[in-house]
């Protein structure tokens, strides 16, 4: 009898061809099964308070609220360089004009919130929205400004905004690492066995889909809200590179620093548990 296991991921193009080939059986999923939703990552992230997915995507800020419950896997992961939030706005706004005006957020358990709080050095004025609908928000005054995430990096200008920071180059000039943004976790109460056998599978997927582009080609287009294929590629070379096959010393270095930093202004709580679901590196 298989074993059957919940797993969930965003409709991004970066989570969609990461996972094509385990959704559909293109590799070998050595006697498991999945039960497959997808959704937004913020959606995932307060869904992931209650526990019931095993294996979930979920932004980093999210899981270090949740390290009793989860612990992540170290293949799936979105880290890089040149990659992290941007802060939008209207031109002519400062960034000065934004520590007392009111910013969109595309949830406040992602990443990019973390990363604003950190950068403006205060819990600033957030509203959470879903990630898509930040940029017209933005551009018709509802808000002071936004931050914006996954291929809003590419259309922002569409809408006649300006960049006023780079949260990803900040935090890169700070740390000199790269910048931690969404993960994918899975339930420490599983088995070691399961849970190593389903990081090797994830990587296995990621091998599949680089080897296979265009047999993601359908999947991807479908779940990506009707953007381009130019801005898809894009999104997907700037999101799934070498950390997703494996996040390695480099990775865990970076997300180290982003807990401790977060922990220090009192935004994720202290936790004595291990980063990893999987301890066993060789299963990868």
């Amino acid at each position: 009898m298989k074993k059957k296991l919940s797993l969930a991921y965003s409709t991004c193009p970066n989570d969609t061809y990461i996972f094509y080939a385990l959704a559909h059986g293109k590799i070998d999923l050595g006697g498991l099964s999945f039960d497959i939703v997808l959704n937004d990552v913020e959606h995932l992230n307060q869904e992931a308070k209650k526990g019931i997915i095993d294996i979930s995507k979920l932004s980093f800020a999210a899981i270090g609220h949740l390290t009793e419950t989860y612990g992540l896997l170290r293949s799936g992961a979105a880290l890089g360089r040149g990659c992290g939030p941007l802060i939008v706005a209207r031109k002519d706004t400062t960034l000065n004009n934004l520590k007392s005006g009111k910013i969109a957020v595309p949830g406040l358990w992602t990443t990019a919130n973390l990363l604003l709080s950190l950068f403006m050095d205060k819990n600033p004025n957030v509203v959470p929205m879903t990630f898509d609908k930040i940029l017209p928000a933005v551009s018709s005054g509802e808000f002071d400004g936004g931050i914006i995430i996954h291929e809003g990096r590419f259309t922002y200008q569409n809408f006649n905004l300006e960049c006023l920071a780079d949260l990803g180059e900040w935090w890169e000039s700070e740390t000199s690492l790269p910048i931690p943004l969404g993960c994918i976790a899975m339930r420490r109460n599983i088995s070691p066995e399961i849970i190593c056998k389903v990081q090797s599978q994830i990587r296995k997927s990621i091998e599949f889909a680089h080897l296979n582009t265009s047999r993601t080609d359908h999947y991807v287009q479908t779940h990506a809200q009707e953007l381009s294929k130019d801005v898809v590629r894009q999104h997907i070379n700037l999101y799934v590179n070498e950390f997703s096959l494996d996040i390695g010393k480099e990775g865990e270095k970076a997300i180290e620093t982003l807990f401790v930093k977060a922990r220090e202004k009192g935004i994720l709580p202290n936790s004595d548990k291990s980063l990893f679901a999987c301890e066993d590196n060789k299963k990868l």
